[in-house]
């Protein structure tokens, strides 16, 4: 990730200085950057004396004192508070007082980690997207020490880098995090029950959605591990909240060394001559799992704006631009119809009687005052 977010800001023009504690880790990224880059001038995405100029401007640095000049620090270490803390502590005795330092922290709190700092005011959250040279969302999440300057100028950056920004409450899992629980949670749920299996459910969601890949295929591309990591960070942060639940599934598939692509096997076997089974072509069936998992997608990003972790607006580009949904959540549930919304939100908490499936206070209210989220 950190490789990544130095190719962004050394093509938007900037100098970077790519560090790690680790020298044979530092010397790959470097290596991995010129690699990626000629692998564009030969496919013709960019000219020869472009790329090396982009690269010349990311040079190594091997000691964090030479970050000391430095007018921006973005942090992408390992997800622990501690060691982020002392990280960003050891940063406020080398810059300036006016140097930003910011985390890429997909799901720690920003506060906790400026309430570490002598001066809380310049840190704040700018969250990249894997793969950062390719993803078009970053969101930007200011603590409540965040001082609005640097907010301010942490999203002109960013923006001048080519990227959409999104500004998210400091909340657990922010936004794209958060909202896109449902995608997985409820397809594992799907599965648990018996109603389908993997490649039903991923068949539905890209047939009837239009989704680019399937809650299980996506599950196996960034990892079991990382995914349940990430549901189980989330869960915790939010006291326990029964919608983010993790599941004994993707927990017994960690435990396993089911990883995904990158073990080889997941939910799905990418071994060679795999045995995965055809999905099944029922069209009822595959439009009440589709409809079951957008119900939920909708009625989080909903609740995600009832309580003002985004504006609609910044929740549907997160999540179109930030995880490549086909359509933004909210302009979504506009053509579906609020009502009906509600209704299926309703009818599965008659079925379950669980706390997951509580309808958004907000979809409620917008019935009540024939409202939208976005004006026709």
């Amino acid at each position: 990730m950190g490789s990544g977010i130095a190719q962004v800001a050394a093509a938007a023009g900037c100098e970077v200085l790519l560090h790690d504690a680790n020298m044979s880790v530092l010397s790959g990224a470097i290596e991995s950057i010129k690699i990626q880059y000629g692998k564009l001038v030969a496919k013709g995405k960019i000219d020869e004396h472009n790329a090396k100029e982009i690269i010349a401007r990311i040079r190594p640095a091997y000691q964090l004192s030479e970050l000391m000049h430095s007018e921006l620090v973005i942090e992408a270490i390992i997800e622990k508070l501690e060691v982020k803390k002392t990280v960003f502590q050891s940063l406020e005795n080398l810059v300036s007082e006016n140097c930003i330092l910011a985390s890429n922290t997909s799901s720690i709190s920003i506060a906790s980690i400026a309430a570490s700092c002598r001066i809380p005011e310049r840190v704040i959250g700018i969250h990249f997207f894997n793969p950062a040279p390719l993803m078009q969302l970053v969101e930007v999440i200011p603590a409540i020490q965040t001082h609005q300057a640097v907010l301010e100028l942490a999203v002109s950056t960013i923006s001048s880098w080519n990227k959409t920004v999104a500004i998210a409450k400091d909340t657990p899992g922010f936004i794209v995090n958060r909202v896109a629980r449902p995608f997985y949670s409820e397809a594992i749920r799907i599965y648990e029950e018996g109603i389908a299996d993997f490649t039903t459910i991923d068949h539905a969601m890209k047939s009837f959605g239009g989704f680019r890949m399937g809650p299980f295929e996506l599950m196996d591309f960034i990892g079991n591990d990382v995914n349940y990591a990430v549901t189980e960070s989330v869960f915790t942060a939010f006291y326990f909240d029964p919608r983010y639940k993790p599941s004994f599934t993707q927990k017994r598939l960690t435990e396993a060394g089911f990883l995904g692509r990158k073990s080889g096997r997941g939910y799905y076997d990418y071994r060679e001559n795999p045995e995965n089974n055809s999905p099944t072509e029922d069209q009822i069936l595959l439009q009440y799992i589709f409809e079951r998992i957008l119900v939920m997608l909708i009625n989080e990003a909903a609740d995600a704006c009832h309580l003002g972790i985004a504006s609609a607006l910044d929740i549907d580009q997160a999540m179109q631009k930030g995880v490549n949904y086909p359509k933004g959540l909210l302009k979504w549930a506009d053509e579906i119809g609020i009502e009906n919304c509600v209704r299926r939100m309703d009818k599965l908490y008659d079925e379950y009687h669980e706390d997951r499936y509580r309808c958004s206070a907000l979809l409620r209210r917008m019935i009540r005052l024939n409202q939208q989220f976005f004006a026709q």
